[in-house]
């Protein structure tokens, strides 16, 4: 089958390649982000494997409906970037990697946590120019703090063991009770309101959603422990980022690890180290010192993205050989 591969990344190509010696696909990969003024390039290719960047909207889609394009492969779990239902319309199969390690994400909230609270990013960069001062690196112990996770699927999950492990007292969030995590773990289900308020660090792993949206906001924020942690490893969305900078300013919040970002598409996973960056809010977000911004990196693992790599090629096989799509998305 004919694959033209958007917003192609360095380290995608190899992993790519190795797993479709499987699966004898061609892949043609393309540099562009995905978008309305792009999607001609994936005329007379049947597949389009997409990322978490690009823009699948009604006329990016007319577009590629026009040129041939039958499938369109997320290599991400997220498919909010995509008009499902204008997909259906035009009769486009919609397929995901539903999850790719649920470990990579976990552990890269942990990393957040460690950094922010330690300071090591800091520390980092002062002993590199000779500064070995200790002065402002004062953290916190982790053992006895109230870790809040607010989504408890596969990630959510192993955070809870993991932040068990330190000897944190977990609060879990979710529509979802699981039992067995209670048994096994001694981690409570809370209303958000009750995470709120008791939580010295807050985690989001929940989908970005209609509900989910901004649901980090002003009023939520106040809600919180003066000083609290935030983490986001989720989508950019579930924060209201002008009302996080606020209770940054304030000292409401006082870290905020970001994997994500609202406005990531124009940013992330480019460079531009030689250039202005046009975009305030993240710019003003650069200038706290009790800020870590990643750049949706979160994922990137080698076990992560070989997962990636096989579960994509394995659902355009199952398209070409018009099997049952295990991994559909329906609008």
């Amino acid at each position: 089958m004919k694959i033209a591969f958007f917003d192609t990344h360095n380290f995608e190509k190899e992993t790519f390649d190795q797993a479709n010696s499987l699966h004898h696909h061609f892949i043609n990969f393309l540099d562009p982000i995905l978008t309305e003024l792009t999607a001609v390039l994936a005329k007379d290719h049947e597949c389009v494997c997409a990322f978490t960047n690009d823009q699948l909207n009604e006329k990016t889609l007319d577009i590629l409906a026009a040129g041939g394009t039958r499938l369109i492969a997320l290599r991400s779990a997220g498919f909010n970037h995509v008009d499902l239902a204008h997909a259906k319309k035009l009769g486009l199969k919609i397929v995901r990697v539903p999850e790719y390690s649920p470990y990579a994400i976990a552990e890269h909230v942990v990393a957040m946590i460690q950094t922010l609270n330690r300071k090591t990013h800091r520390a980092y960069n002062r002993v590199r120019e000779g500064n070995f001062s200790l002065n402002g690196l004062v953290g916190f112990d982790l053992h006895g703090k109230t870790v809040g996770i607010i989504g408890a699927g596969k990630i959510g999950k192993i955070l809870a063991k993991i932040m068990t492990g330190f000897g944190c007292h977990v609060l879990l969030n979710d529509l979802n009770c699981d039992t067995n995590l209670i048994k096994e773990l001694g981690c409570q289900f809370v209303s958000l309101d009750e995470l709120f308020v008791k939580s010295d660090i807050i985690s989001l792993n929940v989908p970005l959603t209609p509900e989910t949206r901004h649901f980090i906001n002003a009023d939520t924020l106040k809600k919180m422990k003066k000083g609290v942690m935030l983490i986001n490893t989720g989508r950019g969305g579930l924060i209201d980022t002008r009302a996080l900078i606020t209770a940054l300013k304030t000292g409401l919040v006082g870290n905020a690890g970001l994997d994500v970002y609202e406005e990531e598409q124009a940013v992330f996973f480019q460079d531009l180290s030689g250039t202005i960056l046009s975009d305030d809010i993240l710019a003003r977000l650069l200038t706290f010192p009790n800020v870590l911004i990643t750049s949706h990196q979160a994922f990137l693992t080698k076990e992560a993205l070989e997962n990636i790599a096989t579960t994509t090629l394995e659902n355009i096989t199952q398209f070409s050989k018009h099997e049952r799509l295990i991994n559909e998305v329906s609008g």
